[in-house]
């Protein structure tokens, strides 16, 4: 196993739901972290954390968290995608507006962070790159917009695996079913308590980012209630 050592991860969506409770878990546990969120003061203060402005809409701000990153920690050895959105599309839905948000908040977003990281990821040696997923990207329900978003995420993840590999980058997607954060705040058909919690999912992608290159795991289900399909 990898240890945390010092390292520096990136994490996106990290003033609240999974991406803050990835970003608390990885500080405990000695990881250097820099926080990407619309409102940078989300988090308390920590002699380990940096926060800076991220917007998955704004290319702009995803090379300027890359630069600043770099700049005032030294390196950036893994990057963990949490942010993200959820907006019900269905195939018979008029317009494309909520498509092309989610495209370009749940797709475009990552891959930017991938893209302006990945030279710094390869210089690493045992980069990391953390997607979160959904099992909604395995299969499809009521939402297939978000379906089509999370597929690609899956898609884009391999992708990763594929081109980084010779230079000691490994990506996982860790596909969750419901997690009890502010995206499932309406869901009524499963209690919050018998949802997946926050912390569980950080724990999780702890031990991805401390997996050795020689024992990727390429998709990560997570589910807490029982489906025939898993």
């Amino acid at each position: 196993m990898l240890k945390a050592d010092g390292r520096v991860i990136m994490v996106s969506g990290a003033s609240r739901g999974i991406g803050r409770a990835v970003a608390e878990n990885l500080l405990a546990a000695g990881f250097r972290v820099s926080a990407g969120m619309r409102k940078p003061d989300a988090l308390p203060s920590h002699e380990n954390l940096m926060s800076a402005r991220y917007d998955a809409e704004d290319a702009a701000s995803v090379e300027a968290w890359v630069v600043a990153t770099k700049e005032k920690m030294g390196a950036i050895d893994g990057i963990v995608n949490a942010a993200g959105m959820s907006l019900k599309v269905r195939i018979t839905d008029p317009g494309e507006d909520d498509l092309d948000a989610m495209w370009r908040v749940n797709v475009k977003g990552p891959l930017r962070l991938v893209r302006a990281a990945f030279p710094h990821l390869a210089v690493s040696g045992c980069g990391r790159v953390v997607n979160l997923g959904s099992l909604a990207g395995k299969r499809v329900g009521t939402n297939v917009g978000y379906s089509m978003s999370k597929f690609a995420v899956v898609a884009m993840t391999h992708g990763v695996r594929r081109e980084g590999r010779d230079a000691g980058i490994r990506a996982t997607v860790i596909c969750t079913g419901y997690v009890a954060t502010d995206m499932t705040a309406a869901e009524t058909g499963i209690e919050r308590q018998d949802m997946s919690q926050p912390e569980d999912v950080a724990e999780l992608v702890r031990t991805v980012l401390c997996l050795p290159n020689n024992a990727s795991v390429s998709e990560l289900w997570v589910n807490c209630q029982f489906d025939p399909m898993f």
